[in-house]
């Protein structure tokens, strides 16, 4: 897909990190791009930057996506590109014993919900309402109707000790990909996944330096934590390349979680 003026996007999660380097991306080459995010300040002030608009979205809400969608669109016209990067984890063994006491507890079956929630019901909530909305238009002189890119981890394959719920939750945005990609193919629509490893975000900046360091010199190659926009290119070359669908591809610099 040629990127340009006549193209809009939709990036959830899209006031900080991975979310926030792909719309300053995108938003480079002339794309009209859309912030879904639940931080209102940070996902204002970043569209104000590239020239874009803020939705307040809860992708865990119906008429929270509804209303995005709305938005967005009324800003810019329908979107044929739509990158999901909304997420969130937590961390608690499936089973253990209290420290204090040693009475047997387990991971609390609503925060595992939570997390399969926003993590991979509203990833397929976006997608199913994007490429709905895809449906309408015709396609570009390349032959793309729309392109989907999703956030997974390499916690989908290689996930942690405490990690069961977003590794699930991860696992099934792999699981899912190939099945969409199918579903729309016949309408033109190409689904894609990236599984960052260890990345340098907002979230990984409240780790002590220390922590941080250890992180990084267990990469294998190179010895850093990624960047940002090392996730944004892969992304933007998902949505470029009309030949690269129903893929998921590991952007982690070779390394291959322990199991803690």
């Amino acid at each position: 897909m040629k990127l340009g003026p006549d193209i809009a996007a939709v990036i959830t999660g899209g006031a900080s990190g991975l979310g926030e380097a792909t719309a300053r991306a995108l938003a480079e080459q002339g794309v009209k791009v859309a912030i879904f995010d639940m931080n209102e300040e940070k996902g204002e002030a970043v569209a104000k930057a590239i020239g874009g608009v803020f939705c307040k979205v809860n992708v865990t809400s119906d008429a929270d996506v509804d209303a995005g969608f709305a938005k967005a669109r009324a800003a810019h016209g329908q979107e044929r590109i739509l990158v999901n990067c909304a997420g969130t984890g937590n961390a608690a063994k499936t089973a253990s014993r209290d420290k204090q006491t040693g009475e047997p507890k387990h991971f609390p079956l609503d925060a595992f919900n939570l997390i399969i929630q926003i993590n991979l019901v509203g990833t397929f909530r976006c997608i199913a309402k994007s490429a709905a909305g895809m449906l309408t238009l015709e396609p570009t002189e390349d032959g793309d109707r729309g392109a989907i890119v999703n956030t997974a981890s390499v916690a989908a394959e290689d996930g942690q000790m405490g990690q069961a719920a977003y590794s699930a939750s991860k696992g099934g945005v792999v699981g899912m990909t190939l099945p969409i990609a199918r579903d729309l193919a016949s309408e033109a629509i190409r689904v894609n996944t990236i599984l960052p490893g260890l990345f340098n975000t907002p979230l990984m900046n409240g780790a002590p330096q220390q922590v941080k360091d250890a992180l990084a010199a267990s990469v294998p190659f190179p010895r850093r934590l990624g960047n940002p926009e090392e996730y944004a290119n892969l992304a933007l070359t998902m949505i470029q390349n009309s030949y690269f669908n129903g893929e998921d591809v590991r952007l982690d610099g070779a390394i291959r979680m322990a199991p803690r």
